[in-house]
């Protein structure tokens, strides 16, 4: 803990307190979000911030978090040191107060923090009471003080413990099993939140070490280590967000002013990419739905880049204005603004409603772009060249998407592509499988329900939307009869609530090829329809790899382990049938019968018999029949689906951007990185 000099106002006198704490373990929900792991790793951010909190009024300059073993926590800091003396209105100590008394702090209108964060303003009394155990020790005043408690209750009073010549506070703590029903940290998840937290409190550092993992019988534990220091901010943040892309002004623009008491940042990049990354913080809260200062912010680049590009003729009279849409293509910002009292919408503050701010965000970026394009004016015309083939782009789709459109329209229920439409018009129960080849799809719509299930096969070669314009994606003969058939346009245009089907599936073979277009499907769905997949409305379909039969036995199999279990399990009820006719005891039978599986057990085949059991292997969909892929792929009652979900939305960008992008460089280096974790691949 760095040595600095005591602050005076900072006292007790700065702790308000609201309310009493009972409430939070009987509905830990309503502070924390949840009881699921995201609202387990919510208690290491909310005592986070508060350190986050003190470097933002210029008192802290390093923060350490630990993961300990037995499911410990510990966060440190060299602020000031939480305040010790006599709480007026508790009579008890300030510590005391801060850690059980909810709404007990610096934030609430005191003279501690004229700015904060905290994800719901509720503080380190929260995670007090939703932990078996805490303990904080502070230094402050020349000593080192100490306070313990069990499940938010005290164990002791505040007392010093020794003596210290520096300031800052220490919180451990032990999430309480018994309100969360898995505790497990995730390492990934705690470094990318401190990451940011880095970026967007230039000058700080942070560390952070998990001690988690027990190497030998001595009890010494194997330390992972990684730190944060970020002398330019957001600016770093901008370029981190952009490491492995090409970027087209390749100084990064940035500005922050104070204007009004809000302090303003702001830093963008344009990309070659086709998909805008913006992120939006205030108080150095992440705000996903946007907000005021969005809105501010993105006013003022429309109208910024459109003035300097008619000014310097860049743009033609018949491509009009750029719009804001046009403007997000390859887009890479961070808006960060920090605020007295801010106002969000929703207990978890996804979005800013202060109205104030998107005035000064829309001043402050207003200002300083104009003056980075005049002394930038190579990165200036490289960003409004990049905008602009998105004007052209949209112009070139809006015609292929009106023919296309139309052409729906006018082909009624034979919509491009061979769509079989089920009769149901309930969004909510239908749904669409997009087959993989004319022989699967066949027996798709033999073997469906007509009622609830429509089948689109697939026709010639799917585009990679990594490597292409939206035009282009319209135009195309594959991807085309899915913009109509699911119904809810494309770009500009998109609208889910049209969405014509409810789970929309996708059935491939479960061999490389099938797997490339499921990865093509995927970018495409990812691209230009990633509310799809938030809502949860894809799906992949999981046809069996084997069809396994004994006598009137069927059964089938997913895996290659579920096949030996099967087969194991078919030989040893067949064995322990005849050993019953015999007169033999089931067990002797049995105990021969699995030493004669390890010797008889052939490898690979489409077709073999194993001691008596008939094995298929599905090389492809085609070769089931229709009653084989209702049984097996389709039936709701007995199918098995994969769900696709995005939980890291920038890595899953990151990840499709090195995997189907047009760079070479940072794929070889992806495939030379994981190919020995790779397991059974099919060439």
């Amino acid at each position: 803990m760095a040595k600095k000099a005591e602050q005076t106002s900072y006292g007790a006198k700065s702790i308000q307190v609201l309310e009493g704490l009972d409430p939070v373990r009987k509905r830990p929900g309503m502070y924390i979000g949840g009881t699921s792991l995201e609202g387990l790793h919510h208690l290491v951010w909310e005592v986070v911030n508060n350190s986050i909190d003190e470097a933002m009024a210029g008192y802290c300059t390093d923060i350490s978090v630990r993961l300990l073993p037995d499911h410990w926590v510990e966060v440190s800091d060299n602020g000031r040191g939480i305040p010790v003396d006599i709480h007026p209105q508790t009579k008890k100590s300030a510590l005391e107060t801060v850690m059980t008394v909810l709404h007990a702090g610096g934030k609430f209108g005191g003279e501690g923090y004229k700015i904060s964060g905290g994800l719901h303003g509720v503080g380190v009394s929260v995670v007090n009471a939703l932990s078996i155990y805490t303990k904080v020790t502070v230094e402050r005043q020349g000593k080192t003080w100490f306070q313990s408690y069990k499940r938010g209750k005290p164990e002791g009073i505040v007392k010093p413990i020794g003596t210290s010549d520096t300031t800052g506070t220490m919180v451990a703590f032990q999430a309480d099993p018994e309100i969360f029903p898995e505790i497990a940290y995730s390492w990934n998840k705690i470094l990318e939140y401190l990451r940011y937290q880095a970026f967007l409190t230039k000058g700080v550092r942070i560390s952070v070490e998990d001690c988690r993992e027990v190497t030998n019988a001595d009890e010494e534990y194997k330390t992972k280590r990684h730190g944060f220091y970020f002398d330019s901010g957001i600016v770093s943040f901008v370029k981190f967000l952009n490491r492995k892309k090409e970027v087209k002004n390749i100084t990064p623009f940035y500005v922050e002013k104070n204007i009004d008491g809000i302090n303003v940042e702001v830093s963008l990049q344009f990309t070659d990419g086709f998909k805008e990354h913006l992120f939006a913080f205030a108080n150095n809260i992440l705000n996903p739905d946007g907000g005021t200062h969005v809105t501010g912010f993105k006013m003022a680049l429309t109208r910024v880049l459109n003035d300097y590009a008619k000014k310097n003729s860049l743009i033609k009279e018949k491509e009009g204005s750029m719009t804001s849409e046009d403007l997000a293509e390859g887009l890479t910002a961070v808006v960060s603004v920090k605020l007295a009292n801010p106002q969000f919408e929703g207990q978890t503050k996804g979005k800013l409603n202060n109205q104030e701010v998107r005035g000064a965000v829309s001043s402050v970026t207003a200002e300083g772009l104009n003056e980075f394009l005049e002394t930038h004016p190579a990165d200036a015309k490289a960003m409004i060249e990049k905008c602009l083939l998105t004007v052209r782009a949209r112009i070139a789709a809006r015609a292929a998407k009106d023919a296309v459109l139309r052409k729906g329209a006018l082909e009624g229920m034979t919509l491009p592509g061979k769509l079989a439409d089920c009769t149901s018009r309930d969004a909510s129960r239908s749904e669409v499988y997009i087959v993989e080849g004319d022989s699967a799809g066949g027996s798709a719509k033999q073997g469906r329900n007509r009622e609830f299930q429509a089948i689109l096969p697939l026709r010639g070669k799917l585009v990679n939307v990594e490597k292409t314009s939206l035009d282009k994606v319209v135009k195309s003969d594959t991807l085309k009869p899915i913009i109509i058939a699911l119904g809810v346009g494309i770009g500009e245009t998109f609208d889910i609530a049209k969405l014509r089907y409810h789970k929309v599936i996708i059935m491939a073979d479960a061999d490389v090829d099938g797997s490339h277009i499921r990865t093509l499907l995927l970018t495409f769905f990812y691209r230009y329809y990633e509310p799809l997949i938030r809502g949860g409305y894809i799906y992949i379909a999981q046809p069996p790899l084997y069809r396994l039969q004994k006598g009137k036995d069927v059964r089938y199999a997913y895996t290659e382990e579920e096949k030996l279990r099967i087969v194991e399990e078919m030989k040893k009820i067949a064995l322990a049938k005849a050993a019953a006719k015999k007169g033999k005891k089931a067990k002797e039978a049995l105990d021969a019968g699995e030493e004669a599986v390890e010797e008889t057990m052939p490898e690979g085949g489409v077709e073999e018999t194993v001691g008596g059991v008939s094995l298929q292997r599905y090389k492809g969909l085609g070769e089931m029949n229709p009653e084989q892929l209702w049984e097996t792929t389709m039936n709701p009652d007995g199918r098995v689906m994969l769900q696709v979900t995005i939980e890291d939305a920038e890595e899953a960008d990151e990840l499709f951007d090195i995997l189907m992008g047009s760079e070479v460089e940072p794929r070889r280096r992806f495939i030379q990185t994981h190919a020995k974790t790779v397991k059974n691949l099919d060439i």
